[in-house]
C-alpha cells in the first residue's frame, strides 16, 4: 500500500475503485479505514455515532491500484439526525464498487437485512470481523456470513492484524476493469484528431475541464496527432491540414456550429457523448433522447448535473439546454435542476431526465441513476445526445 503523492492524487476520483465500509456504530469502521490508508483520516472514539457523514480518502493500494476508501455512519444510528446519517450511508451504496461490511461479531444477525440489501444490488462484498473489539467472535457468525454468500476476513483493526489478508481478498474480488479507451474505435494510431474546446466562463481559468484532459490523454496514448482549437479557429485549422482529420471532438454546446464546418468524410462526436459511452449505457441514453419529441407544455423535465459549481452565464445545464427545450416545446415547460449527489429516487413526476456527462462520477454511480430511471419507466438521456437530437444531427454523430 502506498500513500498518495501529488502524482497519485491526479487520478480523478471517478476513475478509482470505490471501496466503502458499512456496519453498525462502534464496530471499528473508522479504525479499519485508518489502518487501510495508514493515516488518521477518520476520527476514532468510543462514543457511538462519531462518524456522521461519509469520509472519503484517495489512496493507492498495491496491487489494486488507485482506490477511494469511504467510511460511513453506522446504519443503526437513531433519532431524526440519525435517520439523515443513515440515508447518506445508503446513498454511498450507489457509488460503491466493493462493500466491506464490518462487524464485531456480537450482533451479526442484526446486520443480515442490510447485507441482503447490498447483495441485491449485485455489488461484490465481504464481511470483515473486527475481533479487536470483541472476544466473542465465533464459528457460528462466520457460518452466517458464508450462508449469505460472502467472503469472510478476520482482522484486529486496532493492532493492524489481518490487514494484509484483507487487502489480498479485496484484490481477488475487485471488479475486473478492462483497459478502457474514451474514443474506442473512433481513433487509432496515427489518426489526426481535432478537438474543439470553447474557452468561455464555464472553463476554469488556467486549466482544462476533466473530459478534455482525459480525451487528450487517451489520444496521446494511442499516438494520435492531436490538435486543439477554439470554435472560432476551426476553419483556420482545417485549412492548414493537408487532408481532413479522421475525427472532430467538440464541446456539445457548439455541436451545430462545428457540424456545419466539418469535412464530409470527417466523423464528429462530443466530449459528452464520449463520457456517456464510458459512464453509462449509451444505447439507452440515445433511445431516451426520443422522448424529447413527446414533450408538451405540461411536461416536466429533470436536468441532473454532477458538478456543484456556482451557476455562470450561459451554463449549459441551467441555461442553454432549457432554452433549447422551451424553444422546441413552449415556455411553460417545467424544468428542475439538481446538482451533485442530489438526485431524487422517485422520478414518477418527470417525463424525461437529461444528465450531464458525469465526468465527476464513477460508472457505478451513473449506472445506478440510469437503472433507477429505467426501473420507473422514465426516459433518461445525456447533455450531448440531447443537444444533437434537438439539432437534428444525432444520426450523424459518431458513437465510440
Amino acid at each position: 500500500m502506498v500513500d498518495e503523492t501529488s502524482v497519485f492524487n491526479r487520478t480523478p476520483q471517478s476513475e478509482r475503485i470505490h471501496i466503502a465500509l458499512f456496519g453498525r456504530r462502534n464496530v471499528g469502521k473508522s479504525t479499519l479505514m485508518n489502518k487501510l490508508t495508514r493515516q488518521p483520516i477518520s476520527l476514532v472514539s468510543a462514543v457511538a455515532g462519531t462518524t456522521t457523514d461519509p469520509i472519503a480518502k484517495p489512496i493507492e493500494i498495491w496491487p489494486i491500484g488507485a482506490c477511494l476508501i469511504i467510511d460511513t455512519a453506522g446504519w443503526d444510528d437513531d433519532g431524526d439526525l440519525g435517520e439523515l446519517r443513515v440515508q447518506r450511508t445508503k446513498d454511498v451504496i450507489h457509488q460503491t464498487d466493493i462493500a466491506l461490511i464490518v462487524t464485531d461479531g456480537k450482533k451479526l444477525n442484526d446486520d443480515v437485512e442490510h447485507i441482503k440489501t447490498i447483495r441485491r444490488t449485485g455489488l461484490p462484498y465481504l464481511v470483515v470481523f473486527n475481533i479487536g473489539l470483541s472476544d466473542e467472535h465465533s464459528a457460528d457468525n462466520k457460518h452466517i456470513a458464508k450462508e449469505l454468500g460472502s467472503e469472510v476476513v478476520v482482522v484486529d483493526a486496532l493492532n493492524g492484524q489481518g490487514i494484509d489478508e484483507l487487502i489480498s481478498v479485496i484484490t481477488n474480488i475487485v471488479p475486473h476493469r478492462a483497459p478502457h479507451s474514451l474514443t474506442g474505435k473512433l481513433a487509432t494510431d496515427g489518426d489526426t484528431i481535432v478537438l474543439v474546446m470553447p474557452q468561455d466562463p464555464q472553463a476554469p481559468r488556467g486549466r482544462l475541464i476533466l473530459p478534455q484532459v482525459q480525451t487528450i490523454r487517451d489520444l496521446l496514448d494511442k499516438q494520435c496527432i492531436t490538435i486543439c482549437c477554439t470554435p472560432s479557429k476551426l476553419t483556420h485549422v482545417l485549412a492548414m491540414l493537408s487532408s481532413p482529420p479522421k475525427l472532430i471532438i467538440t464541446d456539445s454546446q457548439v455541436f451545430g456550429q462545428v457540424y456545419a464546418q466539418r469535412p464530409a468524410d470527417t466523423a464528429l462526436t462530443s466530449f459528452s457523448v464520449l463520457m456517456a459511452a464510458a459512464k453509462g449505457n449509451i444505447n439507452h441514453l440515445i433511445a431516451g433522447a426520443q422522448a424529447i419529441d413527446r414533450l408538451t407544455t405540461s411536461s416536466r423535465v429533470l436536468i441532473a448535473e454532477a458538478c456543484t459549481h456556482a451557476p455562470l452565464p450561459e451554463d449549459i445545464g441551467r441555461e442553454q439546454i432549457p432554452r433549447l427545450l422551451r424553444k422546441r416545446v413552449g415556455d411553460s415547460l417545467q424544468i428542475d435542476v439538481v446538482t451533485g449527489r442530489d438526485f431524487p429516487q422517485d422520478l414518477s413526476s418527470y417525463h424525461l431526465v437529461i444528465h450531464c456527462g458525469a465526468c465527476m462520477f464513477n460508472r457505478q454511480m451513473m449506472m445506478s441513476r440510469i437503472n433507477t430511471a429505467q426501473q420507473q419507466g422514465i426516459p433518461i438521456t445525456n447533455y450531448g445526445i440531447a443537444i444533437a437530437h434537438m439539432q437534428g444531427i444525432l444520426d450523424k454523430v459518431a458513437i465510440p
